[in-house]
């Protein structure tokens, strides 16, 4: 699998993740005053979650835009080749480990 292909499941499993996360707060709470209230705390780590993926999503699809734009794999900072160790662990780097480090 190419890092394209790799971005792009990567895209898919944030955008699912997402909506499933938005169809969960987007749900009717309960008429029971002390299940609403356990509700809302649920709600908030949805939504922190919810957070989480949507900016998975959005490093995903600059990344996918570097791809297509031909920089893919250069650190953003230094503008030196990002390792493939550090793109394999994480396909969205924008920076190379030292760069990331002082970051």
């Amino acid at each position: 699998m190419n890092r394209r292909e790799a971005l792009l499941g990567l895209q898919h499993e944030y955008r699912v993740r997402a909506e499933a996360i938005r169809r969960d707060l987007g749900r009717s709470h309960s008429p029971d005053f002390a299940e609403q209230a356990q509700q809302r705390q649920n709600d908030e780590v949805l939504e922190a979650l919810l957070a989480e993926a949507e900016l998975g999503l959005a490093l995903v699809n600059q990344a996918l835009a570097r791809v297509a734009d031909g920089s893919y794999g250069l650190c953003l900072k230094c503008g030196e080749p990002i390792s493939e160790a550090r793109l394999n662990a994480i396909p969205a780097a924008e920076y190379c480990l030292g760069c990331a480090s002082v970051r």
